[in-house]
């Protein structure tokens, strides 16, 4: 068994001075290990969205009436509170459990070597669209579950979620320049799928501020647009989504284009479908409030996918030293893990 080794004075001040490049300098992740810590916030954000969408449909959305604190004289729900009380204050919780996740993924790509400056940029940039995030959920209690700021608050939660999966794809590629797998007129057209599917993303915010679900109750203010319109044309821009899909599909096929691509505009297809086969059914059901937590789900996963094809159009070789084996170098440890 190991000896806990002599920390030293100096390794006490430099620790509290740089704590991530104290862990830097001791420890080494394996690839792997750097890898699950990235895909760690990517879970956790769709969780929220899930809970978060679970406070609105269940009515718990002022089951702590005040923020920071959940009332004006407690930091947490009380009994009298009951259950809705709960629901708000675990959504609340778990948002501690979401800053522990970006944190593992910063001191894991941190601590990577080589140090992979890109990685840790992407990590901190998560921790501080959280913290505004944070932020801007307690103004949506404050401002009595405004509409705006709950669509707000959804687009913010997906601007985390595409950070972190732009995380994910970089720590299982290299640093060099990319290279491109599909001509340009390919790669315009996955462009336009990303556009239309961000302002899908958008305009189904709107239709949740307009609609039935839009806050804690009928006495929440709705946005004073016509329910039914806007998710027609929620659906139009869905339709246009996945003929998108399927034309680069055919076009990925006819010009040969790599499995990578091909796999990825596959799955988003059948993401699609899925997304759209629960949304139809909602519509004509009067929104059960299962479905509407389901169809939140799929929308991550539709924009997840999104994603992924677009990252699927290049590809970044690893970076090898010379003279020294991709695997042993990988397992290289403290020895040349100096302080950054």
């Amino acid at each position: 068994m190991d000896g806990v080794p002599n920390v030293t004075r100096a390794d006490a001040v430099a620790a509290v001075r740089n704590p991530l490049a104290f862990i830097a300098a001791r420890w080494t992740p394996h690839p792997r290990t750097v890898q699950r810590a990235a895909l760690a916030p990517i879970v956790m954000s769709v969780i929220i969205v899930v809970t978060g969408g679970a406070v609105r449909l269940t009515g718990s959305g002022l089951g702590c009436p005040t923020w920071p604190k959940c009332t004006d004289d407690s930091l947490t729900t009380t009994s009298e509170m009951g259950f809705h009380g709960i629901i708000e204050f675990g959504n609340r919780m778990l948002t501690y459990v979401l800053c522990a996740a970006v944190g593992w993924a910063i001191i894991a790509a941190r601590s990577q070597k080589p140090y992979r400056r890109s990685l840790t940029l992407l990590g901190w940039a998560q921790f501080w669209v959280v913290m505004s995030n944070a932020v801007l959920g307690g103004i949506v209690v404050l401002v009595g579950l405004n509409p705006y700021t709950v669509a707000a608050h959804f687009v913010a939660t997906t601007a985390l979620l595409t950070l972190a999966t732009l995380m994910w794809q970089r720590t299982r590629e290299g640093d060099t320049a990319p290279r491109p797998l599909v001509g340009k007129s390919v790669q315009q057209l996955v462009w336009v799928m990303v556009v239309v599917s961000a302002l899908l993303v958008v305009v189904g915010t709107v239709v949740t501020g307009a609609g039935p679900h839009a806050g804690d109750s009928s006495d929440v203010p709705r946005m004073p647009v016509d329910w039914e319109m806007i998710s027609k044309a929620h659906a139009v821009l869905a339709w246009i989504v996945v003929t998108l899909t399927f034309a680069l599909w055919f076009v990925l096929k006819a010009v040969d284009a790599p499995k990578g691509p091909l796999a990825r505009t596959r799955d988003l297809f059948l993401v699609l479908l899925a997304q759209g086969a629960i949304g139809y059914v909602q519509y004509f059901t009067d929104l059960p409030e299962v479905l509407v937590g389901l169809h939140m789900f799929g929308s991550c996963l539709v924009w997840i996918a999104v994603l992924r094809v677009l990252l699927a159009l290049r590809e970044r070789p690893e970076e090898t030293v010379p003279g020294l084996p991709a695997q042993e170098y990988d397992a290289t440890s403290v020895s040349m893990a100096g302080p950054r």
